[in-house]
C-alpha cells in the first residue's frame, strides 16, 4: 500500500467510526466515547500517514508528528504550511492538536457524563466531540489534495 492509500484509509476509518449507529443500551455512551477516541486515534496516524507521504522526497528517517511540526522540525515547504496552519487556533490542525494531546492524556479526550440531568450535557458534549471531529476531518481532507500537489512538484 502507498503512503497515499493508507492515508486515505485511515481518514476513511475513521469517518467510519464516527459514523456508527447510536445506540440505547448501558453501554451506549461508553460506546460514543470509544468510537471517538478510536476516531481520534486513527486520525493522529492519518496525520502520521500525511506526514511520511508529504515528505517521502526529503528521505526523512522519522515521521512522527510532534517532531515534523514542532519548531525544530525540518524545512520543507508542506511542514512550514502545516506549522503555520497549527499556529492558528481556529484551524482543523490547532484543534486535531489540542485533541491529540488530551487524548494521550490520562483523563483522555471523550466525556462522560454524571448523573441524569448531566447526562443528556454531556450526550450533547459528545455529539460536539464528534461532530468536531467530521468537520476536522473534512478539512484535513481539503487540504490533503493542496499538500499532495506541492510534494509532488518535487
Amino acid at each position: 500500500m502507498t503512503p497515499r492509500s493508507r492515508t486515505n484509509q485511515l481518514l476513511y476509518q475513521a469517518e467510519l467510526l464516527l459514523d456508527l449507529p447510536d445506540s440505547t443500551d448501558e453501554h451506549a455512551e461508553a460506546r460514543r466515547m470509544a468510537a471517538e477516541e478510536g476516531a481520534l486515534a486513527l486520525f493522529e496516524l492519518a496525520l502520521q500517514s500525511l506526514l511520511r507521504e508529504v515528505t517521502e522526497h526529503a528521505r526523512l528517517e522519522r515521521h512522527d508528528w510532534r517532531e515534523l511540526l514542532g519548531a525544530e522540525g525540518a524545512g520543507i515547504a508542506e511542514l512550514h504550511r502545516l506549522r503555520e496552519l497549527a499556529a492558528q487556533p481556529a484551524s482543523w490542525l490547532a484543534w486535531l492538536i489540542a485533541r491529540l494531546e488530551a487524548l494521550h492524556a490520562s483523563e483522555g479526550v471523550a466525556r462522560r457524563g454524571t448523573g441524569a440531568s448531566a447526562g443528556l450535557i454531556a450526550v450533547g458534549s459528545g455529539a460536539a466531540l464528534g461532530e468536531e471531529l467530521r468537520w476536522c476531518l473534512a478539512e484535513a481532507k481539503a487540504e490533503l489534495a493542496a499538500l499532495r500537489e506541492t510534494s509532488q512538484e518535487w
